[in-house]
């Protein structure tokens, strides 16, 4: 299904055969020709995607889609937490940690992840764990990343000394997950729920099981499952299909098939007999209720329909979460969603409230939402709405073959890889009686976990049906037409550039890249400015608020219309505004462009501003502020943003308080905000671009029609970013109650797009902080110390004014911040002694060239680089010049620039958590 508790996810359990590595990959080995049993059998193809299987049981799927340079290859192996058993919780996302720390072959793969441009990561869930690499097509990077893949498919190191320091960097992010509330409430939910599946472990596991996992133990778990035939490799993207089948062949073909056998896990949850209730004590803000009712698996009919049914109640505004929670200001917020999985799972609801409200009040109105169906149909309307809205969703996912790796790695650990497409056909099949049978089903008292437990003389039982048999129900699924491919474009700034028609319209300068893409889509992105300096002071808030509340509805469609307009459209449509600009998005069939951008006209133009909304966006923010008070990162950043700000509080530009905010806030009327929509809304300055198989004339025409006449009443001056020296300075400040802490460097640096030393300065902190986990920083504070979770350092410089910044960040244990300080100091300051080495320099420059290739093979990524560009008055062949820049570096001169603007005396230094037990 689409929703997914992914790392939070409870999961499942089972006893962990221990067996010895049967295979081994030879790298580079060749085996003759293949024998008829040998080669790769085709098993079946739907819509574009062909499952072959190889003799050692690994089963691939091949998606070719040329109309964009990029190859996804994604490896998916069916375990997860559901696989662990007793005192080895958190073992497959622990695992999942270890696989990237390298083979006797692959010795430093975040090395290779850069030096290939490589947009990557893993995931753990209750049901799988995944591995994807998406770079630019070539096939040289298709023979990295499959050789990668089956080379740490069986040869991973798994080593004492890597668990030994992976193991706090897991226990760092398992603490980081507990400063939320919300988060370890839904966790107690799962585990109140479950009694005996494993569903009831979170995926990060027990903090004993995580810290005292015997090395032994754990490598067994990997022989047993990272093999062949518990694998499923999907490539997607640019390639050739018979080709990359005799590759995958001669990497993956040598490992040996098993000849152990998977364990077979039986446990199944017993229907459950009566409420539950967990409550959690724990410092925060907003008060947070969930409620839970067992359902059926992933694969099984009925949890498509609660699925829409869940759509259906979450619809804002017209849903009746909505309508009895939000608009009645019981809650701030409410929602409801399906955890859909390869056995049984849960479908919730849940509403957040202030901290003074009602909470019995909320409670009893989200059980009566989640439990009064039968007496209050659904109707055909609201099916038809979330059934089309769903439709939609689906069809886009599939338009995108770099993210369908992704999305086919949930079906896949659902039971198979088809139930992808099999689900959208039983959505289009769902009736409105479906929805009335699975709530009277599931949606019982007795399947409750939410309140305490009641004895009922006449308790109602939910049963609940096994997983089908995927294989037999899609024996013979077929699945539709594939999608119509699109037009392959060079993906570099000299191509894009020479394709790019410029323009403008009605003052909106605009930048047009006709090509044919797939599914027919048109991307499009504007971008209008307003207002000045003089102007501007003491509206920001207002401001804020009125481009917040532009998608709540029109003075021609309420919100609900407003949304089924997009839907009729199949239009991915956003207008969204703060106090200088309007940014408008949309991704459109072609035939619907115009219409779309006359509704986005529409919302911008004339926003109804309902007061009940506008009341709501106030409530929230306000929740929003006042709980950032509480959160290490809101914290620290809040002080860098408030000690590196020079502008006083009447200016736009201004870092106000957390309490100037909520005052501000508090004192906005609607009034205000209808205000400063008259005064300031309007083009004083604007861009556009758009990037498909569009018609310019007709674009250009429709762009003049709707907004040629529409001026801003304010004359427009662009506000300058104003450069301020600091000092260096530390500051601490105490989160109560929060397991994990932040520690933060910044200082200033006067610095523009266009100075020499800016591509120096990006290379430098690329190989300092910015890149993946081989930069210095990241290296030193996160593999080999094992200190943090999330760590690295960003540059940060304007593109026309010379305002820049250097920033550290770093997640950690409270205990750990002073080492985390230490050990950046350090690094920081050997950087600036002795620089990169050569091997850095080259690796660097190679990864960081291939990623920023990587933007121009997304049509979204392509328009928002030619808007920026627009603005600041330039084109694409300014990337050209920074990347030439970029390749001519020395070690030598990034030392000399980086030396030149980071001083480490003249930074602030913030460290934000919960200190107490350490002073204490």
């Amino acid at each position: 299904m689409r929703f997914h508790f992914c790392r939070l996810s409870s999961v499942v359990a089972a006893a962990v055969l221990t067996t010895s590595l049967l295979g081994q990959v030879q790298q580079g080995a060749t085996s003759g020709p293949l024998k008829p049993e040998q080669a790769p059998q085709r098993i079946t193809s739907v819509e574009g995607i062909t499952e072959y299987r190889l003799s050692n049981g690994l089963r691939v799927l091949l998606y070719p889609e040329q109309s964009k340079p990029v190859i996804n290859v994604n490896i998916t192996y069916l375990v997860g937490s559901r696989q662990e058993s007793y005192g080895e919780t958190g073992m497959a996302h622990l695992l999942e940690h270890l696989m990237f720390k390298g083979t006797p072959t692959h010795q430093h793969i975040p090395d290779e992840l850069s030096l290939h441009g490589a947009k990557v990561n893993g995931s753990t869930t209750t049901d799988r764990t995944n591995y994807y690499e998406i770079f630019s097509a070539s096939n040289e990077n298709l023979n990295w990343a499959l050789s990668l893949e089956a080379d740490r498919m069986v040869n991973s190191f798994i080593a004492k000394k890597d668990l030994d320091t992976e193991m706090t960097v897991v226990r760092n992010e398992m603490e980081n997950g507990e400063n939320s509330p919300t988060r370890i409430l839904q966790e107690r939910v799962l585990e109140t729920a479950y009694i005996w599946h494993n569903y009831s472990h979170p995926t990060i596991g027990a903090r004993a099981d995580v810290e005292n996992v015997p090395i032994d133990r754990l490598q067994a778990f990997y022989h047993t499952y990272y093999q062949p035939d518990n694998a499923v490799l999907v490539v997607a993207g640019k390639f050739d299909e018979a080709k990359t089948l005799a590759l995958i062949q001669e990497k993956f073909g040598l490992i040996a098939r098993p000849s152990r056998s998977l364990p077979n896990f039986y446990t199944a949850e017993p229907v459950q007999d009566g409420e539950r209730e967990v409550t959690l004590h724990r410092v925060g803000q907003t008060q947070v209720i969930m409620a839970a009712y067992h359902a059926p698996s992933a694969s099984h009919p009925d949890a498509t329909a609660l699925d829409l049914l869940t759509d259906v109640l979450n619809q804002k505004p017209s849903g009746r979460l909505y309508k009895r929670l939000v608009e009645t200001k019981l809650a701030t917020g409410a929602g409801s969603s399906l955890m859909g999985l390869h056995d049984p799972g849960l479908v919730s609801f849940s509403a957040e409230l202030p901290k003074a409200g009602n909470l019995q009040a909320a409670k009893a109105a989200l059980l009566n939402v989640a439990e009064s169906i039968a007496a209050e149909p659904i109707t055909e309307a609201e099916l038809n709405r979330v059934r089309a809205e769903a439709l939609n969703g689906i069809d886009r996912a599939l338009t995108s073959a770099d993210r369908v790796g992704l999305y086919l790695s949930e079906s896949i650990s659902q039971g198979d890889w088809r139930l992808l497409f099999w689900e959208r056909d039983q959505i289009k099949k769902i009736t409105v009686a479906d929805l009335q049978r699975v709530a009277a089903k599931y949606l019982v008292p007795s399947n409750r976990t939410v309140g305490i437990f009641i004895p009922e003389e006449k308790p109602v039982r939910a049963e609940i049906p096994n997983a089908p048999d995927t294989t037999a129900m899609l024996k013979d699924y077929k699945g539709g037409a594939a999608i119509a491919a699109g037009e392959q474009i060079d993906p570099t700034p000299a191509a894009i550039e020479a394709r790019t028609k410029r323009s403008s319209v009605g003052g909106i300068k605009l930048a047009l890249l006709e090509k044919k893409t797939r599914g027919d889509l048109v991307t499009g992105v504007l971008q209008f400015h307003f207002g000045n300096e003089v102007a501007l002071r003491g509206r920001t808030t207002a401001g804020s608020v009125a481009g917040a509340l532009l998608m709540t509805g029109t003075q021609k469609y309420n919100m609900t219309q407003l949304q089924d307009e997009m839907t009729r459209l199949k239009a991915d449509l956003s207008v969204s505004g703060d106090d200088k600009h309007i940014t408008i998005r949309v991704k459109v069939p072609k035939e619907n462009l115009a219409a779309a951008l006359r509704l986005a006209a529409e919302i911008a133009r004339n926003p109804a501003y309902p007061e009940d909304q506008f009341n709501q966006i106030k409530q929230m923010l306000a929740m929003s502020v006042t709980d950032s008070r509480h959160q290490p990162q809101a914290v620290a950043s809040k002080a860098i943003r408030r000690y590196t700000s020079p502008y006083k509080p009447e200016d736009s530009r201004y870092e106000p308080t957390t309490d100037e905010i909520l005052s501000r806030l508090s004192s906005t009327t609607l009034a205000d905000v209808k205000k400063f929509h008259h005064d300031f809304y309007g083009i004083g300055s604007g861009e556009g671009a758009f990037v498909g198989p569009f018609d310019q004339a007709e674009l250009t025409s429709v762009l003049n029609e709707t907004f040629g006449d529409w001026k801003s009443p304010v004359p427009y001056q662009r506000i300058t970013s104003v450069y301020k020296g600091i000092q260096g300075t530390n500051e601490s400040f105490e989160t109560p109650d929060k397991a994990n802490a932040v520690v933060m460097a910044a200082g200033t640096l006067e610095i523009s797009e266009f100075d020499p030393d800016y591509p120096a300065l990006v290379l430098g902190n690329y190989m300092l902080g910015g890149g993946f986990l081989n930069s210095r920083l990241a290296t030193k504070i996160r593999q080999n110390e094992g200190l943090s979770y999330s760590v690295g350092s960003q540059l940060e410089a304007d593109a026309m004014d010379k305002n820049g910044s250097f920033i550290f960040s770093a997640i950690c244990a409270p205990q750990n911040a002073s080492k985390v300080e230490k050990v950046y100091q350090d690094e920081l300051g050997h950087v600036l002694q002795d620089g990169f080495t050569a091997e850095e320099l080259a690796a660097a420059k190679a990864g960081m060239l291939q990623s920023r290739q990587m933007r121009f093979a997304d049509d979204g990524s392509i328009a928002g680089s030619l808007l920026s560009h627009l603005y600041i008055d330039r084109d694409l062949h300014w990337d050209d010049k920074f990347e030439g820049a970029i390749q001519s570096l020395s070690s030598e001169q990034i030392k000399s620039a980086m030396r030149r603007y980071i001083d480490p005396s003249k930074m602030i230094v913030v460290e934000a958590g919960d200190f107490s037990k350490i002073k204490s």
